[in-house]
């Protein structure tokens, strides 16, 4: 069984009743959008933000979740897939998990359409519903999300990013929607403010740990849907490479910075730059940083009673950091 499938054990039953929940709420009266929410639900990806959502609920509740909880859970992953859809237009993307995207497929307008649409049937469900508190949540993760965007497009132009700018990127674009996830789960099934807010740093944490992962691939030759060095071939600043960039000589951060700024397209000069940050230990500080993260999350865990529920999410939790894609 892979790690995933053994992760979803303890869910398994409510995840299949969330698949069918989740399809439900993107139906339409218009023909063409349900054509595209059907091609998006057939191609789903590992879904870890609504396992989080159920695995979080039935920790903090001793294995209790309501439809509140299946109700959050389709919010945040309309919310998600609808910022995936957007994302695919404004990078430009024909490709999404090894499937054709939205844009690829059915234009860029049509894209857009579609990415508003998911986005309001996820607020109108939590309306309709009466789940404003769950409302609430999710309404500043998306604020928080497109900020994260905007911050890094205005970084990335000056490529003078710090440490501490590029935590709070990866803080807003990446964590804070898994720190919904878990925040969320909590608070559709208990009252207790600390627990909840315990849950959102959880989820911040696990964010914060996934991301430097994701940076880390761009270092590596496995196969993971994402070519080597495109971080660098789009100018994105990631952690290996600000570390490299605070801690070498001002002539080697020149010729990082010129190499990232007008040699970007250079396959050889790209292979440089990826090797120069290797040998410098950038790898190695992004890895002691992830491992930080996760071990913070871990600790946030241990107010908890044993349970499957608690398993499933240590297991999530060291799967974010092991995983090779």
């Amino acid at each position: 069984m892979n790690v995933t499938s053994q992760i979803k054990q303890p869910i398994f039953d409510e995840m299949e009743l969330f698949e069918k929940k989740f399809y439900e709420s993107m139906t339409s009266n218009v023909a063409l959008l349900n054509r595209i929410t059907y091609y998006i639900v057939n191609r789903k990806g590992k879904q870890m933000r609504p396992m989080f959502v159920f695995l979080t609920a039935k920790m903090v509740s001793g294995g209790i979740i309501n439809e509140r909880t299946y109700r959050g859970a389709c919010v945040i992953e309309l919310i998600h897939t609808a910022t995936l859809v957007h994302d695919d237009v404004v990078d430009d993307s024909n490709r999404r998990r090894g499937f054709f995207s939205i844009n690829a497929l059915w234009k860029n307008k049509i894209a857009v359409l579609v990415g508003d649409y998911l986005l309001s049937k996820g607020l109108l469900l939590s309306i309709d519903n009466g789940d404003f508190d769950l409302l609430r949540i999710i309404s500043v993760a998306v604020r928080e999300m497109s900020e994260g965007e905007l911050l890094q497009i205005e970084k990335a132009r000056r490529l003078d990013i710090t440490e501490d700018v590029y935590y709070e990127i990866i803080r807003k674009k990446t964590a804070t929607l898994i720190a919904a996830c878990c925040a969320l789960g909590a608070k559709s099934v208990i009252e207790d403010e600390v627990q909840v807010e315990n849950m959102r740093k959880f989820g911040e944490l696990i964010g914060m740990a996934f991301q430097i992962k994701d940076d880390l691939f761009d270092y590596t030759d496995e196969a993971i849907g994402k070519p080597t060095g495109i971080d660098i071939k789009e100018q994105k600043m990631t952690l290996p490479l600000i570390h490299v960039l605070n801690t070498t000589t001002s002539k080697e951060k020149s010729w990082l910075i010129n190499s990232i700024k007008n040699h970007n397209k250079d396959k050889k000069r790209v292979k440089e730059v990826i090797a120069f940050v290797k040998n410098n230990n950038g790898l190695l500080y992004a890895e002691q940083k992830m491992v930080e993260f996760q071990q913070e999350a871990l600790l946030l865990l241990d107010n908890y009673p044993d349970s499957e529920f608690k398993d499933a999410l240590i297991l999530m939790v060291n799967y974010v950091i092991e995983r090779k894609k």
